[in-house]
């Protein structure tokens, strides 16, 4: 036979497009295809490479062994007068000559061959051990193999086992060749017809039709190369009538049709699993869909939450700083009316000037602090508990739509594990909005808020409320202040001396209240900045398995469609080649 059974062309299409479906194979598996829908692309693709397959077929001592070895033109095959095939034997193309035993009833044997790397070949044992326990044979090598080359010898044609071994093999409907081998037995010309005509019309019995036979020598064919004598070789070989059989092998496996659909068998699974995934596909995205809504619905709420936090927290902040502005306006005024030349008899009684400013600048600036604070607070705890109650809606929202699907429908792992966390972040949420405690909450607030005022150095620590923090550190600002004045400074009198105190202690009292201003100010966003931040985390934690799992999925879908689109171009775009190739 020839070396090849492809033209060029066809040869470097079919590199191509097994490269192609390795390729997509791996694509799929990466995109979470299950291997059992991967297992028939996967047996497609090495099905290229045992392009075209001969079955031999017959009882032992046939010759079958002999009868591949004279096709191939070398000694590939184990061959004798005793049985030598005792299990299904698969030749095909190896860089190096070896034998695998897969199992007691089947082995492999590789032959480093250039016409193997199209063609593969099947040698079994005897009928009458096939029919015993070879199913192997007939359920996997007969259905897809080109030619049954059904071997009988002269000297014993069609025995009743191969009759037997016949009829198993038509319900595939394979095209079977009868193969008469050692011919050379045979007398005459006229013996030849004789058993011939014996095996067509047996076989026609039981096939419905008269099948195509060849009568050949395998051992005369072997001889004709084995010889040097052209002569001799050219006259064996004729004689052997091998090339009769050659010719419609290559005939029979160079159709048109039949190699196209060889070309076209694994794009054609390849396109019938891609159409099953997007399918699939398109079911999870639709199913996915009210869970992105939900998310979407969530992640929106929390983002406008955190916005508005930031929106309002510093005009409300900006009150208190506002009320220490107003406090130093009174200060400075307290000093200008208090720190005059006429009232030097007053000064000197420095803790009656002390009582005065209380009275006059700082009588209602702990009540002013603590109730904006307070309010302060209550927005903060009023507008987390209704985020945590818009979150529940929304989560609720989506649990009625899962209780209200058909119950009995399989769920797939992600369905469930979906329902499963939307189930599990849905009563996480509920039992914090059933626990929620405004006023403990507020309370707990309010103590994170005076321990951090308290832990700057400008505020007594042992204090109990941030008014009375702030009050307290005024007023020993400007006790400072009145005590400079007070002790013994006004003892010189003179009328430089008392405008020069009154510019002294008011620069003081401006800087230390500008400076607790902004400490306070500061101190206040650092704190409640970091509580907003705290509670924006918290639902963002207790939300986060759910939506980071839908993320996830709708990245893996848009991924897996993303694929399923590059495949189908590349699948388009091999069949496309096909017609070009085989001509």
């Amino acid at each position: 036979m020839r070396d090849s059974m492809l033209t060029d062309e066809q040869q470097q299409f079919l590199h191509d497009e097994k490269e192609t479906l390795t390729n997509i194979l791996l694509k799929l598996a990466d995109a979470g295809t299950p291997k059992e829908s991967l297992s028939k692309l996967r047996q497609a693709v090495l099905q290229l490479d045992e392009l075209f397959l001969l079955v031999f077929v017959g009882e032992f001592n046939a010759g079958k062994s002999a009868l591949i070895n004279a096709i191939l033109g070398e000694k590939v095959l184990q061959e004798g007068v005793t049985p030598t095939t005792s299990r299904v034997t698969l030749l095909k193309w190896g860089e190096q000559i070896s034998e695998k035993i897969e199992d007691e009833g089947y082995a492999v044997v590789t032959y480093p061959m250039q016409l193997l790397k199209q063609l593969s070949i099947v040698d079994s044992p005897g009928s009458n051990a096939l029919i015993r326990k070879h199913e192997r044979l007939t359920d996997e090598f007969v259905p897809r193999s080109d030619l049954v080359l059904f071997t009988t010898s002269a000297d014993r044609p069609l025995t009743e086992s191969e009759r037997q071994f016949l009829q198993r093999i038509l319900a595939w409907g394979k095209k079977v060749v009868f193969i008469l081998n050692k011919i050379d037995i045979l007398e005459n010309n006229a013996a030849l017809e004789e058993v011939r005509n014996y095996i067509q019309k047996n076989a026609a019995g039981i096939l419905g039709e008269i099948p195509e036979s060849f009568p050949v020598s395998a051992k005369l064919a072997q001889l004709s190369q084995a010889t040097g004598d052209e002569g001799e070789k050219q006259r064996l070989k004729t004689v052997s009538r091998l090339g009769e059989l050659e010719r419609f092998i290559n005939e029979t496996l160079d159709d048109t049709s039949r190699l196209q659909l060889k070309f076209q068998n694994p794009l054609g699974v390849a396109e019938n699993l891609v159409a099953q995934i997007e399918s699939e596909t398109k079911l999870q995205a639709d199913d996915l869909n009210e869970d992105k809504q939900t998310v979407t619905a969530l992640e929106t709420t929390i983002e406008g939450y955190e916005k508005d936090l930031s929106m309002e927290l510093n005009p409300r902040l900006a009150e208190i700083e506002n009320l220490l502005q107003k406090i130093e306006l009174r200060g400075l005024d307290f000093f200008d009316k208090t720190l005059r030349l006429t009232n030097i008899h007053h000064l000197i009684k420095g803790e009656k000037v002390r009582a005065e400013f209380e009275k006059e600048v700082t009588f209602d600036l702990s009540a002013d602090i603590e109730g904006k604070v307070q309010r302060l607070i209550d927005w903060l705890v009023e507008k987390d508990l209704r985020e945590w109650q818009q979150v529940m809606v929304y989560l609720q929202k989506r649990q009625s739509v899962n209780s209200s699907q058909i119950v009995g429908n399989e769920l797939t792992p992600q369905v469930f594990r979906r329902r499963e966390l939307i189930d599990k972040v849905g009563a996480s949420v509920k039992k914090i909005i059933e626990s929620y405690d405004k006023t403990r909450e507020a309370s707990q607030l309010g103590k994170n808020v005076e321990s951090a005022v308290a832990q700057t150095a400008m505020f007594e620590a042992g204090a109990v409320g941030l008014g009375v923090l702030v009050s307290s550190a005024l007023l020993s600002s400007a006790l400072d202040v009145t005590g400079i004045i007070a002790a013994g400074t006004l003892a010189v009198v003179g009328l430089f001396v008392i405008p020069f105190k009154r510019k002294q202690a008011k620069d003081n009292f401006r800087e230390k209240i500008n400076t607790m201003r902004t400490r306070l100010f500061e101190t206040l966003t650092t704190t409640f900045e970091t509580e907003s931040g705290n509670a924006i985390s918290r639902l963002k934690d207790n939300i986060a398995p759910y939506t980071r799992f839908i993320h996830s999925e709708s990245e893996r879908i848009e991924k897996t469609t993303i694929t399923l689109k590059e495949v189908a171009g590349q699948l388009a775009a091999l069949r496309g080649r096909i017609a070009g190739v085989i001509k």
